[in-house]
């Protein structure tokens, strides 16, 4: 058999470039537009899911306390109520810091999860900008555990019945 040479379209009578029909170009572009959908779909349901959360993988409600640095001062806020067996986003979207600082206290047992990284928290819901002075300023000091996302935006910390914490990304 013959090479085709140039622009030649047939060779001892055999159309080496067959026809694209109309039909066959829209099939070929919906294929495209239905991946492209798909990948959009994909890349949406992503950013959606991007978060903290903290999963409670014990029987009893957990009050969790979250850490952080906001525009260069530390802040701590709670309680955070995450029911047995349940998971709850504590920031939703992007993570905006490579570090998050958790306590948790389980209700019933009284059991914790805690670090020494000290910052403030109350009694009752809180929002505490800094972390000096805790009990001058009329709060408690207390213990967090330091998680490094590595700069994830996602991420996940399960809390267990041994009381120490295992991070999932």
């Amino acid at each position: 058999m013959k090479m085709p040479v140039g622009n030649k379209r047939s060779i001892d009578g055999i159309d080496l470039m067959p026809r694209i029909t109309k039909a066959a170009i829209l099939l070929r572009f919906c294929r495209l537009l239905v991946l492209a959908g798909a990948l959009f779909l994909y890349l949406q349901t992503d950013e959606a899911h991007a978060d903290f959360r903290i999963c409670n993988d014990t029987e009893n409600l957990v009050g969790a306390a979250l850490g952080y640095r906001e525009d260069g001062e530390w802040i701590s806020e709670g309680w955070f109520q995450i029911a047995g067996n349940n998971c709850a986003s504590l920031i939703e979207g992007d993570l905006g810091s490579r570090f998050y600082y958790i306590y948790a206290e389980e209700a019933e047992r009284g059991g914790q999860w805690r670090g020494k990284i000290f910052m403030c928290t109350n009694e009752r819901e809180f929002r505490i900008a800094g972390v000096k002075d805790c009990f001058k300023r009329g709060h408690l000091r207390t213990g967090f555990f330091e998680i490094d996302t590595g700069g994830r935006n996602s991420w996940m910390v399960r809390l267990t019945e041994t009381a120490q914490p295992a991070t999932v990304q």
